[in-house]
């Protein structure tokens, strides 16, 4: 074989040789990745696991109520929330019921007086196709009633009225 030839073989060989111990090599840096994310999700559900055990001693229960399918009554839920902020969580719970693809909350905050008013201060997704002021009259009441009757239905929180606010400004019910 001439020179320009064997030059060529042992340089595409060479490349190939190259190629293929640098695929190799991805592949176990790959594996290497997976196996170290696999162990990674374990560890993470194992502490998620202790972290809802340590918090499921540190729950309360409370009366949730929720609406019926017509619009007309509220059913009353035991449901356990974290002690540390249950009127919060509850609130979120309820939240979290009402949350549909085309009325959507960014964030919520609750704030209790000393005279046992609540004010629940809203803030819309942007993304929200719907405002508070256009849900139906059944949506209200299973949003605000909801809460209402939640909140002044657990005496633990001695809370004897619910005001509601979009950004601060108060909603007209």
């Amino acid at each position: 074989m001439d020179t320009p030839k064997k030059s060529l073989l042992l340089l595409v060989t060479g490349a190939l040789v190259a190629s293929l111990s640098g695929c190799a090599t991805l592949s176990s840096a790959q594996t290497s990745q997976n196996n170290s994310s696999a162990l990674n999700a374990q560890s993470s559900m194992a502490q998620l696991r202790a972290k809802s055990t340590a918090s499921s001693l540190n729950n309360v229960a409370v009366q949730l109520y929720t609406s019926d399918s017509q619009c007309q009554t509220f059913i009353p839920t035991k449901v356990l929330v974290p002690s540390e902020q249950p009127v919060v969580a509850t609130v979120g719970k309820i939240l979290a019921a009402q949350d549909t693809a085309d009325f959507s909350l960014s964030g919520y905050r609750v704030k209790v007086n000393p005279q046992g008013v609540a004010t629940l201060d809203f803030r819309m997704a942007p993304n929200s196709q719907r405002q508070l002021v256009s849900l139906s009259s059944c949506e209200q009441f299973s949003l605000f009633g909801s809460i209402r009757k939640t909140l002044t239905s657990n005496p633990q929180w001695q809370i004897k009225e619910v005001r509601f606010t979009d950004r601060g400004e108060q909603i007209a019910l």
